[in-house]
């Protein structure tokens, strides 16, 4: 059955359109073929590149030494949305095995890091326009070859149009004095040895001082001991001093006292005798009378009563009953002598006890012993406070030599830190003045920026830059738009360097610009001796992007180009930024301070690649 004309239509169209779409993806597929190997390279020997001009107008980068161009390769820049800010940059950071962390962990080789919020160049895919996220894609042979022959530092400029540098010349741009450009690197030698014997000085100064303030800390601590051992003393013969006034004073009141108490126990003892002495005699009488009543009882007892005579018999036995009587009462009358003399005698014998005591007492006062005995306290009192006085006067001076040593030992350590901290910054200036020194004058700020590399890596990558130097500037007409203007040492040319210069935006020219510019002698007379091939001075209307941090040269970016590739990532936070004032830690760059709000330091993330393997990312840096 005949199909509607309507049907016919439409599955022409639909192979139509597969057709087209066939033939755009092998298009695509042949062009990125044949871009991944064409690139160009300079039918000379090339030395180490200088910088990277990008053209986002044209989608190619161009490579220069110090003589000229060197390599040349189409690139893939940032789509509409996500476009590759335009501007200055400089290369932060390489990894020949890149993975995105924002992308699916897209591989991107051979990365070159721009800005830490994620622009880079790398390897990647090139369909013949502007396909990327933002970075600058480059042919993968090409970004290989190009990997091993760049360095950290080296400038990158991202042109809205095509540019070439062009040799300039002009009195502003720097010139170095030859003799201490010369001399640097063994001035360098020089001061980096000078700095290992002052870590060496100072660690020593400070165990030294260390050991000085224990060893005066323990003589304090004897001091205090000597102190209340001299207290001790002094209360001790206070004490002595008072108890001999107290004896010397009391001695005849004492002395009478005991006279009086010797007469009294006297009289008692001869009281006592005498009563003694009764007691005896009326004992023997009793004893006496008792022992006449016995005997007369038992004569009673024994007479013979006659049988026959009644009234003898009653008389007799009435005679013995009254001897019996009264030998008995005789008995009881000696027993209570006697015990009434026992009792005596025991008075008799604490009455002269009571006396010996008393003219013991009163001998003792009349020897004068307590106050010998106060005495001779007195004279131990006062040997021994001399004693201790003595050697509190010593630990007093030995504590005293102890601090004044300790104090010194102080002032020492003192002294040899600030010698370090001296030579450590002389040493940093001296490397830094082996190294290229870059630039930024900004129109919209008023101020002259200069950058240096520490070469000093940071953990989480990267090199650290100087950023010690940040001043005011004039600039003729500041109202009146300048340009971006980049100025780059290309290498040396008799006593003084050989310049070129590129103008990205040329609201004025090259020599124009500079002609506004008032540098600040001491800052030249700072940075321009030593200056060396690959310095840059730029001059541009834009401020410094906030990119601009601890771990960049410079990155500023055109405002009046499309920015979508920087507004798509997150911008770097809580940057530190290196200050010119002087570190203790041995470095006088990095005392950090920061552009926000300071937040817990960025952790470490494990995100695991499409091949099962591990890899540590920054969560901070976004792709």
């Amino acid at each position: 059955m005949a199909q509607p004309y309507f049907l016919h239509s439409t599955s022409r169209i639909f192979v139509t359109l597969a057709a087209i779409a066939t033939l755009v993806s092998m298009a695509e597929r042949s062009f990125a073929k044949k871009a991944e190997s064409a690139f160009e390279a300079a039918q000379r020997p090339a030395s180490e590149p200088v910088m990277a001009i990008v053209s986002i107008k044209s989608q190619n980068v161009t490579i220069y030494d110090s003589e000229g161009w060197i390599l040349r390769a189409p690139v893939s820049t940032g789509v509409k949305g996500r476009e590759t800010p335009a501007g200055i940059f400089a290369i932060l950071q390489k990894n020949e095995d890149h993975r995105s962390n924002l992308y699916d962990d897209a591989h991107m080789p051979h990365m070159q890091r721009l800005t830490w919020n994620g622009i880079a160049m790398h390897g990647g895919p090139l369909p013949g326009y502007a396909a990327s996220h933002g970075c600058v894609r480059m042919p993968f042979d090409f970004a290989e070859k190009l990997f091993d022959k760049t360095q950290i530092g080296m400038r990158v400029i991202v042109s809205p149009g095509d540019v070439t540098p062009v040799e300039f010349s002009h009195p502003a741009l720097l010139v170095p004095d030859a003799k201490i450009v010369a001399e640097a690197p063994a001035r360098a030698e020089s001061l980096g040895r000078d700095v290992a014997e002052a870590v060496k000085a100072a660690g020593e100064a400070k165990k030294a001082t260390k050991a000085a303030e224990s060893d005066a800390g323990k003589f304090a601590a004897s001091l205090s001991k000597m102190q209340a051992l001299k207290t001790k003393a002094d209360a001790e013969l206070k004490s002595a001093e008072k108890t001999l006034s107290v004896v010397t004073k009391g001695s005849l009141e004492a002395k009478v006292r005991a006279e009086e108490r010797k007469l009294k126990a006297a009289s008692r003892a001869a009281e006592a005798e005498t009563r003694l002495n009764t007691s005896k005699a009326d004992v023997a009488a009793k004893l006496e009378v008792a022992a006449t009543a016995k005997d007369a009882a038992k004569a009673a007892a024994d007479k013979v009563i006659d049988p026959n005579s009644t009234g003898d018999a009653l008389e007799t036995k009435k005679s013995k009953l009254q001897a019996k009587k009264l030998a008995e009462t005789a008995q009881g009358n000696a027993a209570k002598a006697k015990a009434l003399l026992s009792n005596m005698q025991v008075l008799k014998n604490m009455a002269d006890a009571e006396l010996k005591n008393s003219e013991k007492a009163l001998a003792v006062v009349m020897k004068g012993e307590a106050k010998a005995r106060a005495e001779d306290r007195k004279l131990k009192a006062v040997a021994k406070a001399a004693e201790t006085g003595a050697r509190l006067e010593q630990a007093k001076a030995e504590a005293s030599f102890k601090r004044d040593a300790a104090a010194k030992a102080k002032d020492a350590a003192k002294a040899a830190a600030a010698k370090l901290v001296d030579l450590t910054k002389a040493l940093d200036e001296a490397k830094l003045a082996l190294q290229p020194v870059a630039i930024y004058i900004s129109r919209a700020t008023q101020k002259l920026y200069v950058r240096r590399t520490t070469g000093k890596p940071w953990p989480d990558g990267g090199e650290v830059f100087d950023a010690s130097i940040e001043v005011p500037i004039k600039i003729r007409d500041p109202d009146q738009a300048i340009g971006t203007h980049i100025f780059t040492a290309m290498a040396n040319s008799g006593p003084g360097l050989r310049w070129s210069a590129v103008t990205i935006e040329g609201r004025d020219n090259a020599s124009n610009a500079l002609d506004r510019i008032a540098f600040p002698q001491d800052v030249l007379d700072r940075i321009a001796p030593t200056a060396l091939p690959r310095s840059s001075i730029i001059i541009s209307d834009e401020p410094l992007s906030r990119e601009t941090n601890y771990r960049t040269e410079f990155v500023a970016v055109l405002s009046n180009q499309p920015q979508g590739g920087f507004k798509t990532r997150r911008p770097t936070v809580n940057i530190p930024i290196a200050s010119s004032k002087p570190s203790t830690g041995g470095s006088s760059f990095f005392d950090f301070g920061y552009l926000d709000e300071p937040s817990q330091k960025p952790q470490t993330a494990v995100k695991t690649r499409r091949d099962g393997s591990k890899k540590k990312m920054q969560q901070d840096w976004w792709w």
